[in-house]
């Protein structure tokens, strides 16, 4: 390994231990309840449409591999529960030039239906100095967007195409994510995460080499932020405004960490994508379109209806053991998401100083 990349990798390990060692702070250490694992599943037809009516016989629960007892089934909308909605604008991973664009986008959104929005919203702003939090909840689109305006979003001092910009803006991206979930975890009901960015650097490649010491530190990072996106009842999803300007290149590439990671050997920086993420917790990575209102509107969507599914787990011989669910339709041409995937009794490990 060349020094710059030995100096990159130690930078962003030193990063990740960080992250682990503050998850480890707000996320004690849980088991499986005895009631077993809740899952909030979305189903739409191919074209993008939401399916509602949709009965317990219509769904069958794997747990790696093996069908699973559904126990509980419920029919939701945020008239059961409430849901929240959080619009996250990237000024760091979004080119400078295009931020003009993201903010008119998001403003055409939270202006339209007269400024009423369906459920309540709030926005934030991440900056190279961190994330800019509005804490408060409100269904008037147009005190958002007036909120929106007086954000002020200066030239970066990151450069998005800089290698030496990569392991910062990660930094940045990752402890910015953190605390959105801790924040999260604070809040009742649903919270839908819009994070309006073309993803923050993955960071992994023929030329990135990982001891044992660092794949551990990556598989604790992976544990516990998916453990606290499930106690926070968060799910993400990623709206790229660059859509098919990407190139064909970036626009794939994180669909080679989509993998799920049993073992902290099967661990890789990229696994904390932005896109992965997002599509492990149910959300979606939405790459190919560049409509920023369409998009949102498109998210939020997914939030008007969904089936609760409680189902009884398969026994698990030791922390973090990882489990894959998948969920299968009787129905044909329906597409059901949600998270595939969790940690039995996620325990994180503080790292050595």
């Amino acid at each position: 390994m060349t020094t710059a990349k030995a100096v990159f990798t130690l930078f962003l390990m030193l990063s990740l231990g960080a992250l682990c060692a503050s998850a480890q702070q707000s996320l004690p250490a849980i088991s499986l309840p005895s009631r077993g694992v809740t899952v909030n599943v979305v189903v739409d037809t191919k074209s993008g449409q939401p399916v509602t009516g949709l009965r317990q016989q219509d769904f069958t629960i794997f747990d790696n591999k093996t069908p699973r007892p559904i126990t509980s089934f419920k029919v939701m909308s945020p008239a059961q529960e409430p849901v929240r909605v959080i619009l996250f604008i990237d000024a760091v991973n979004v080119p400078y030039q295009m931020l003009a664009y993201v903010r008119d986008g998001t403003e055409r959104y939270l202006k339209s239906n007269e400024g009423t929005l369906s459920l309540p919203t709030t926005v934030a702003v991440l900056t190279d100095s961190g994330a800019q939090i509005d804490r408060s909840f409100t269904t008037d689109g147009n005190a958002l967007n007036d909120e929106l305006k007086s954000q002020h979003i200066a030239l970066r001092e990151i450069n998005r195409s800089s290698e030496w910009g990569g392991e910062e803006r990660m930094e940045i991206c990752l402890t910015a994510f953190r605390q959105l979930l801790t924040f999260a975890s604070t809040l009742s009901g649903r919270k839908i995460i819009l994070w309006i960015s073309p993803g923050w650097p993955l960071i992994s490649g023929p030329q990135i080499y990982l001891t044992a010491k660092q794949e551990d530190q990556i598989f604790d990072t992976l544990v516990s932020i998916s453990s606290q996106m499930q106690q926070s009842n968060a799910v993400l999803y990623n709206i790229n405004p660059v859509g098919v300007g990407e190139s064909l290149e970036r626009t794939d590439y994180f669909q080679a960490f989509l993998y799920g990671v049993a073992k902290p050997s099967q661990a890789q920086i990229g696994n904390l994508g932005l896109q992965v993420l997002a599509v492990h917790s149910g959300g979606l990575a939405l790459e190919s379109n560049s409509d920023v209102t369409g998009n949102i509107q498109r998210c939020v969507a997914d939030a008007k209806s969904w089936y609760e599914i409680t189902f009884d787990p398969l026994p698990s011989d030791k922390p973090n053991q990882y489990h894959q669910i998948e969920i299968k339709l009787d129905q044909p041409g329906m597409i059901a998401h949600s998270r595939d995937s969790y940690y039995a009794d996620p325990q994180v490990i503080e790292p050595q100083r």
